[in-house]
């Protein structure tokens, strides 16, 4: 009887194991937008807040959604830096990296993806990668700035995003911060077995892309990064083109640029006067 009762429970078990991972499979593939995307609505500061000046922007991403930005100048310098932020919060919350840019003389210009702070839509991969063209777009055709004076910055997704469109577009350099080489590349670090039973609805390949750029590469990430391993950065680094720099950073995912001063903000105002210096 032992015999039997084996035998006829041992595929009903295997079954309900098939099933449950079944279930659990499909249960992620429909979390993983809020898996990936942390927007918030609320804007905490603006950046008269940082004591800096600013303009207030509208512009469209190139399905016309509307997006808001911030565009700080600095009389100092033709260079603009078209900063890409991480996938939680809002552009209200980057002060402190703004700071840096407008400290080492250059004009910033951020702003909001879809379904993030005030601009319109709701967030997606493909949408972010609109986004980014739209604000290309503002910068070289509303404002009138060549492309050779705009650099491309990247925190996280943002790198990744950042990294799409400078394979796309002629940017002065290309600076890729606390970033991943590819959506799958993440998936599999976190959950080595479960991500190889679910189907990954996002790409985010900055690997792929960044064999496309053809401007001057800077990318940065810490070993301590504890949501983001190194080796995805140091991924995405081997696949990039020559001219290209890699700077390892000290802290975690949020505060690595913070932790790593003032040695961080040295690296990048070497890179960047390098650019000026070959231009």
């Amino acid at each position: 009887m032992a015999c039997r009762f084996s035998e006829v429970s041992m595929p009903n078990a295997i079954v309900t194991v098939i099933l449950a991972l079944g279930l659990f499979s499909g249960w992620l593939y429909f979390m993983q937008p809020s898996m990936i995307f942390y927007p918030s609505r609320e804007l905490v500061a603006s950046p008269a807040d940082w004591h800096l000046q600013y303009e207030d922007v509208s512009f469209r991403s190139r399905d016309g959604i509307t997006l808001h930005g911030w565009y700080i100048p600095n009389q100092a310098s033709k260079r603009v830096v078209l900063f890409f932020h991480g996938n939680a919060g809002n552009m209200s919350h980057r002060g402190e990296s703004v700071a840096i840019f407008h400290r080492l003389g250059l004009n910033v210009f951020i702003f909001d993806y879809r379904g993030y702070g005030r601009s319109q839509g709701k967030p997606s991969e493909k949408g972010l990668y609109l986004d980014a063209a739209g604000a290309w777009d503002y910068l070289t055709k509303t404002r009138g700035i060549a492309g050779e004076n705009i650099i491309l910055f990247g925190r996280s997704i943002g790198g990744v995003v950042a990294t799409h469109l400078a394979s796309e577009v002629s940017p002065a350099a290309l600076i890729v911060e606390s970033a991943f080489s590819s959506a799958r590349d993440v998936a599999r670090s976190a959950f080595p077995i479960l991500s190889r039973l679910t189907l990954i609805r996002y790409d985010f390949n900055a690997a792929s892309d960044i064999k496309g750029v053809r401007c001057p590469v800077l990318i940065l990430h810490s070993p301590d990064d504890e949501i983001l391993p190194y080796s995805l950065g140091e991924k995405l680094y081997r696949a990039a083109n020559e001219p290209k720099e890699f700077v390892r950073l000290r802290g975690d995912h949020n505060s690595g640029f913070l932790q790593s001063q003032p040695e961080y903000e040295r690296r990048l105002d070497t890179f960047i006067r390098a650019l000026k210096r070959a231009k």
